[in-house]
Order: C-alpha cells, then sequence, then structure tokens
C-alpha cells in the first residue's frame, strides 16, 4: 500500500509532510506553516486552521459546514517564494487553485504574513495578489 501524498503538492508523503504539523508538531519555517494549512482547507480541518493563525486577526469560528457543492474543492498549490522579513517574520507567495461545484477552476494568489512567537510560527493576515 502506498503512502497518500501530501495535499500542499510538497511530493511527500501526508504522514512525513503535513501530517506531523497537523497532529501538533511544529512547522520550522513559514513555508511550512503555509502548506499545512492549505493541507487543513483540504481536509476541513476547522480547528488546526484556527490553532495556526494568530490570535490578532484569528476569526472567533471557522466552520466547514452547508452543502458539499458550495465549499471550495482545492486542487493545486504551487509556492512562488518564501521570504523573510525579519528573524520572526516571513512572507509566502502562493497559488492556489480551487473550484466550487461545477464551475471554472478559479486561481488564486496570495501573498501572506507569518509571525513566530516563542518558537511557534502563525498565519497574520494575506496581502493579496
Amino acid at each position: 500500500m502506498s503512502a497518500q501524498p501530501c495535499p500542499c503538492g510538497s511530493g511527500r508523503a501526508y504522514a512525513g509532510c503535513c501530517g506531523p504539523l497537523h497532529a501538533g508538531a511544529q512547522a520550522p519555517d513559514a513555508e511550512a506553516l503555509m502548506r499545512s494549512r492549505y493541507s487543513a482547507y483540504v481536509r476541513e480541518d476547522a480547528d488546526y486552521l484556527l490553532a495556526s493563525w494568530h490570535p490578532s486577526t484569528r476569526p472567533a469560528e471557522l466552520s466547514f459546514d452547508g452543502p458539499r457543492a458550495r465549499r471550495p474543492v482545492w486542487l493545486k498549490l504551487e509556492v512562488k517564494r518564501h521570504v523573510v522579513t525579519g528573524p520572526d517574520a516571513a512572507v509566502v507567495e502562493f497559488v492556489a487553485r480551487y473550484r466550487i461545484g461545477g464551475g471554472s477552476v478559479v486561481r488564486m494568489r496570495e501573498h501572506s504574513r507569518f509571525v513566530r512567537e516563542d518558537g511557534r510560527w502563525y498565519y497574520l493576515d494575506a496581502l493579496g495578489g
């Protein structure tokens, strides 16, 4: 039986890529956290997404409830750049593709900001594309 590939597109197995982060391990850098967050969206893991979101910008709740046909189906992630902007700050530029229902593929480009506090990386916010 082959290992399940990680949704983040790293080419590694989920169990050796985003799986440990979803289980509580700390991300080594902002890119790893961003990839794990993408995988969490694919897997609809709201708890992980909230836990990895900085408290200053985190929504009160995040839900994947509602009709399946209206939720995004994440198709592909491409990390374009990972730039360290300070000792505890970084920006990750990426393109994610998704589809809702039978609609066309949507290409979302984003520059996400990340901060590290007490050794743990957090998603802060998006600068847009």
